[in-house]
């Protein structure tokens, strides 16, 4: 292996850790997983009645 194959090994296994860290701080923050708004999610409801049933 050349030392930019490692590079790029190392770069890629970083960002799969920081998503999963971003994962993990936004669920202990009570953030949903896709923050891109319900308008056009199928699964809307499902995440509504979760959150009413926690507070």
């Amino acid at each position: 292996m050349t030392w930019w194959e490692i590079f790029i090994i190392v770069v890629a296994a970083a960002y799969v850790l920081f998503v999963i860290g971003l994962s993990v701080y936004r669920k202990k923050h009570g953030k949903s997983s896709c923050d891109c708004g319900c308008e056009s999610c199928p699964h809307c409801a499902a995440c509504k009645d979760a959150q009413k049933h926690e507070k």
